[in-house]
């Protein structure tokens, strides 16, 4: 039985020595085991040449963060969603969704850089990236950008490439700060509310309420389950009462409470159904579904199609 995989660090450079017939030690930046985290910068082309000679680009998490400037035709599929894109665009990929990227032209240019939560620790930058707008759980983390932008942002992979092959002693705080300049670019895409959230008690409700719904995923073993399934379940856990939670939400989402688990379950579902060789039976009872006929009904209530059909 296959269960969802999370690419590591030490699988990535694996692939990468694969693909290119290198050392993994010639691939890690110089100095880089005497630092806190982890942090790498790559040309985009040279990368797509050496995996179409070799594999494609798994649909999997991965177990590090990543920040992609894509250059070109190309198709996003992440988590649910496929966004095709046009010409440009930026993307922020976390640990806690799974991505896969598919050129479309033979055009195709860009950088990427990958690092993990440790390289930007507190006491380095005074950053969780977690807490940032742009790696928040239900994010929009596919930016369309024009030329200008994608030239603006080819400047600091640009100095990522440079400072990474320098001697400079301290090269690793400034690209800590390289990254946090592509962070906030990102963010400065975003929707105004999405990054100036209210900050009063209706807005703690539904934060709370995002957070409790987001711990249960990702799923990752037929024996993980979600406990919590309705909006009762949740004003329980927040120990406020079930109308106001109702209301809270709807007048900071615009959706039900019942709408907003619904949406995240089936998101879940889609994911499992498609990276996953579990049963439909498997697959339910880890959502909270005792019966499959129910989870059948919810998901084609959802989707318009079966579970099977999506498959």
């Amino acid at each position: 039985m296959k269960n969802i995989k999370s690419t590591s660090l030490e699988e990535f450079y694996q692939q990468a020595a694969n693909f290119t017939g290198r050392d993994i030690d010639t691939l890690l930046p110089p100095g880089i085991n005497k630092e806190v985290g982890h942090f790498n910068v790559f040309d985009l082309a040279k990368t797509i040449e050496e995996v179409k000679r070799k594999s494609v680009m798994p649909y999997n998490r991965r177990a590090y963060y990543k920040i992609s400037l894509i250059r070109g035709r190309n198709r996003a599929e992440y988590a649910d969603k496929v966004i095709d894109i046009g010409k440009n665009a930026l993307l922020f990929a976390t640990p806690k969704v799974p991505y896969h990227w598919l050129p479309l032209d033979a055009q195709q240019s860009g950088s990427f850089c990958v690092f993990t939560d440790a390289f930007l620790i507190r006491n380095k930058s005074g950053v969780v990236l977690d807490e940032l707008p742009i790696f928040r759980s239900g994010g929009y983390p596919v930016f369309q950008i024009s030329d200008e932008e994608a030239e603006e942002l080819a400047q600091v992979f640009n100095k990522m490439q440079k400072e990474i092959a320098s001697d400079y002693a301290f090269k690793y705080d400034l690209l800590r700060n390289y990254v946090l300049e592509l962070i906030h670019y990102g963010q400065k895409l975003q929707p105004a509310t999405a990054l100036y959230p209210e900050h009063n008690a209706s807005a703690r409700v539904t934060s709370l309420f995002i957070e409790l719904l987001e711990r249960q995923f990702p799923i990752e073993s037929p024996n993980q389950k979600v406990m919590l399934r309705t909006a009762k379940d949740y004003a329980n856990r927040l120990a406020i009462h079930v109308n106001y939670l109702n209301k809270v939400l709807k007048e900071s989402t615009g959706k039900t409470t019942t709408h907003l688990i619904g949406s995240r379950i089936a998101q879940e579902a889609k994911i499992l159904l498609k990276q996953t060789d579990w049963n439909i039976s498997e697959i339910a009872y880890c959502l909270g579904f005792e019966e499959v006929a129910h989870f059948s009904n919810f998901f084609k209530k959802q989707t318009s199609v079966s579970p099977l059909q999506f498959r």
